[in-house]
C-alpha cells in the first residue's frame, strides 16, 4: 500500500479523548454534515404554520400520503445517478426503509395463498433484519435464516442487500426458486460503490438516510412494480402510521433535488465531496490494519467501471467488515478498548468479525484509529 503521507506519525493520544466510548456500532451517517454546513441555506425549508395540515397529499395516487413534488425528485435523482429504473413503478413513501421494509414482508405475504412465509437472507445479513422479522410473530411469515442452506419447500421471501451491509459485497438472490425477493439498494450510490447497472426489479428499497447522512429525516421510498403489492404496502404503513410526515418528504425533496441538480458540477457536487471522504477513511483504516501486522482482516473489493463517473472505480463501503486472523471474541476485545461495534453473531457470522461504522464523526473515526494502533502491543488480546 502507498504511504500515508501525514498519516504515518499518528501517536495515540494521551488526551480526554482516549478514554471515552466511541460508538461504532450504530449506523449513524454523520460525516457528511460538514459538506451540508458549506452550502448552508441552498438547503433551508421554511413551512408556514397553515401548510401541510391534511392528512391527504393526492388521494387520487395509489400511495395518497406521498408528495408529488417528492417523486418528482427522485425519479430524477435516479434518472442522473444511473442506479435504478423508475419507468412504470409506484413509488410507496416510508418512515425510513425499515417502515418499507415491513411493509414489503406483509404485502407479499398476505398475497400469498401458503402462509407462513419463509424469510432468508445470506450470511453475513443486516442484523436488524432477524429482528424485524420476529418482533411482530407474525403468522404470515418466519425468520427461517441463513439463504444458502435454506432447503424447506414452499413459497418464500429472500431479503437481499447490496452492496451488502455488513460487508460491502455486491450481491445476488442465492436460493432461486421462483420466491419473491425484496431488493435492499440503501448503498447502492456512487461514493460508495460503483454503479455498473441500472437496478431493475419488482420491489426495490431506498433510503434517504443514507444517501448523504439526513438519517433525522426518517424518510424512504420503495419502486414497486406490481400495483396490488403497492396497495398493500400502503394499507400496511396506512394501519401503522396513518401515512408519512409531509416536513420530512418537503425537506427530502429540497435535498434530493439539490443532490441532482449539483452531480455533474465537480467542485458542488456531493457525490464527488461523499467518494473523496470515503475514499479518504478507507485508506486511511487499510493504512492502520497493515501497519499493526497480521492480526486484522478486511475484505477486498474489486475494481468495476462506474457508470456515473466515468471511470473504474472500487468500493467504500459505509461499513467495515473488520475481522481476526486468530479466533477471538473481536466485539470484547475492542469493548475493552471503549469502541463499541456490532459483533459478526448478530449478523448470522463468527464472533471473530465485527461491523465498524465507516460513516459516523470525523473524531470518533480518528480516535478508532488510534486506538487501533494499541494492537502492536503482541499482548494486546490478552485480557
Amino acid at each position: 500500500m502507498e504511504k500515508m503521507v501525514g498519516f504515518e506519525n499518528l501517536k495515540i493520544s494521551g488526551s480526554d479523548a482516549a478514554n471515552a466510548v466511541i460508538n461504532l456500532d450504530q449506523g449513524n451517517p454523520t460525516a457528511f454534515q460538514e459538506y451540508w454546513m458549506k452550502i448552508k441555506e441552498r438547503c433551508v425549508v421554511v413551512i408556514p404554520g397553515w401548510e401541510l395540515m391534511s392528512y391527504f397529499s393526492d388521494p387520487t395516487n395509489v400511495c395518497w400520503f406521498l408528495q408529488q413534488d417528492l417523486a418528482e425528485a427522485i425519479k430524477a435523482l435516479h434518472l442522473e445517478i444511473g442506479n435504478a429504473a423508475t419507468e412504470e413503478r409506484y413509488i410507496v413513501v416510508g418512515t425510513g426503509s425499515s417502515q418499507l421494509c415491513q411493509a414489503a414482508l406483509f404485502a407479499l405475504s398476505s398475497l400469498s395463498e401458503a402462509k407462513p412465509l419463509s424469510i432468508v437472507a445470506a450470511v453475513p445479513y443486516y442484523s436488524t433484519y432477524e429482528e424485524q422479522v420476529s418482533y411482530v410473530q407474525s403468522q404470515l411469515y418466519k425468520w427461517e435464516g441463513e439463504a444458502r442452506t435454506f432447503n424447506k419447500p414452499g413459497p418464500y421471501i429472500e431479503l437481499v442487500t447490496s452492496p451488502n451491509n455488513p460487508d460491502g459485497t455486491i450481491r445476488e438472490p442465492v436460493v432461486n426458486r421462483g420466491g419473491k425477493v425484496i431488493y435492499d439498494y440503501a448503498y447502492y450510490w456512487p461514493h460508495y460503490t460503483p454503479i455498473t447497472r441500472r437496478q431493475d426489479h419488482d420491489l426495490m428499497l431506498f433510503t434517504f438516510s443514507k444517501i448523504a447522512g439526513h438519517a433525522g429525516s426518517r424518510i424512504g421510498w420503495a419502486l414497486v412494480k406490481d400495483i396490488e403489492v403497492a396497495k398493500k404496502m400502503v394499507q400496511y404503513i396506512t394501519i401503522n402510521s396513518i401515512g408519512v410526515s409531509k416536513e420530512s418528504q418537503i425537506r427530502a425533496t429540497t435535498i434530493l433535488n439539490e443532490l441532482t441538480k449539483t452531480c455533474r458540477i465537480k467542485s458542488e457536487s456531493f457525490f464527488e465531496y461523499g467518494y473523496e471522504k470515503m475514499k479518504s477513511r478507507w485508506e486511511r483504516l487499510r493504512w492502520v490494519v497493515d501497519k499493526i501486522g497480521d492480526t486484522f482482516i478486511l475484505p477486498n473489493y474489486p475494481q468495476a467501471f462506474c457508470n456515473f463517473f466515468g471511470k473504474n472505480n472500487t468500493a467504500f463501503p459505509a461499513f467495515a467488515w473488520l475481522g481476526c486472523k486468530e479466533e477471538n471474541d473481536l466485539e470484547s476485545v475492542l469493548k475493552g478498548k471503549k469502541v463499541l461495534t456490532r459483533g459478526g453473531d448478530q449478523c448470522g457470522s463468527d464472533k471473530k468479525y465485527v461491523r465498524v461504522n465507516m460513516i459516523g464523526p470525523d473524531k470518533d473515526f480518528d480516535e478508532f484509529l488510534q486506538r487501533l494502533l494499541t494492537f502492536e502491543n503482541p499482548n494486546c488480546f490478552e485480557p
